[in-house]
Parts: C-alpha cells; structure tokens; sequence
C-alpha cells in the first residue's frame, strides 16, 4: 500500500465533532490506533477551516499519521497536509497533483462505478474510495455501493477505501471483499474522548483479525 497503512480512516464532522471537542476527538481515535485522518468541514468560515486545519496538522505530524483535507487543495497546501480527498464535483486530480506535488497523497471519491475508479487511477490517484455500503446520516444522498465492487477493484492495483455508515460490527465484510481502509465518521466520533478511542481500538482489532497486511505493531 506504499505510504498508506490499512486500517482505520477516521473523518471529521461539524456535528460530530464541533469545534471545542475537534482535537481531543482526533486525539482519541489516533490514541486507538487510526493511521489516516481527513479533515472535513462544509460549513465553517475559511478562518475557522484554516484554525482547525493548522491545529490538525500539528497534531497528525506528531502522531507520525498522515493528514487529508476534504475538497480544497489551496488549504491543504497552506497547512502543510499531507494530501487531499476530492470527490467526482470537486477540483481535478491533475490540478491537485500540480499544486500539491508528487509526494501528496490524494484520493479520489468513486461511488460504486468501477469506470470513474479506472479514471482517478489513471489519473494518477493514490487511493480509491467506494461506497456507500450501508446507509449513512452524514451521505445520505450518495448511491449505495456493493461489497463486490471493492473485490473487482482489487485488481487496479492501488490501496481501496469503503465509506458509508461503517461500524465495527459490520465493517467485517468489506475488509474480507477488499478494504484496505474503512473510512469511519459516525461509528467512530461522537460521545467522550474515551469511547472514540476503544471504538478506534476496536476496529484496529477488526484489521488485525481479516486485513493480510494489517499489524497492531503498527
């Protein structure tokens, strides 16, 4: 998987993750062993964005765990993130590798389409992301997606990522069919800084048991 590990992807949320409670949640969840975090927010000021940003980064860095901005490079790069996630409506990969380097890690959103994963791939992306699986509060718009997309996808030769209403109890099939990474917003964050990090922990224990490559060494 080159520099990304599998396991837990761990994404913010506004609702889930206000502003008080942002850097002691991320803590958590890396506390628990999360090995990739994306920083989201739809609805903040871009002072605030950048605020929260800035914090994460320093933070993630410290962890020695790579940090994503959702859908804006420009503040990726002035924060000094490790990368971004753009979705299919969002800049394209191309100007997002211009402006953030070769060493970016940048992911691209594929639904449930195979075609559009064939595209970020030959676009150059480093990881690809399908779902929905499950029904989600925070996509609830999003198609659903299939298990068997993530083993038919296997063969494009980069790291997969699932998304959409994952939890620990039912992340198991997706990493059999072939996650690399399960993209958690609401089956990880919300409740105390204790609870978001044994559900972190608990997820690290789903990789150990079913993802080949997955050590809790880690």
């Amino acid at each position: 998987m080159g520099a990304l590990k599998p396991g837990l992807y761990a994404i913010t949320d506004e609702q889930l993750t206000p502003a008080a409670e942002l850097l002691p949640a991320v803590e958590a969840a890396l506390r628990g062993g999360a090995v990739l975090v994306q920083y989201r927010n739809k609805t903040g000021s871009q002072a605030e964005r950048l605020r929260q940003a800035t914090d994460l980064a320093s933070l993630c860095r410290q962890a020695n765990v790579p940090l994503l901005i959702n859908d804006d490079p420009p503040l990726a790069k002035r924060v000094q993130a490790d990368g971004v996630h753009l979705g299919q409506e969002d800049c394209t990969l191309t100007e997002a590798r211009v402006l953030l380097g070769s060493e970016a890690i940048i992911g691209m959103t594929c639904h449930h389409r195979l075609d559009l994963a064939r595209n970020a791939r030959d676009s150059g992306a480093d990881y690809l992301a399908f779902g929905r699986f499950y029904s989600s509060s925070t996509k609830p718009g999003a198609p659903p997606a299939d298990a068997s997309v993530l083993t038919e996808a296997k063969t494009l030769g980069l790291p997969l990522t699932a998304i959409g209403g994952i939890t620990v109890d039912n992340g198991r099939p997706l990493i059999e069919a072939g996650a690399d990474l399960l993209a958690v917003v609401g089956g990880l964050f919300g409740g105390t800084p204790e609870q978001i990090e044994h559900r972190a922990r608990a997820f690290a224990r789903l990789f150990a048991s079913h993802h080949p490559l997955f050590s809790l060494s880690d």
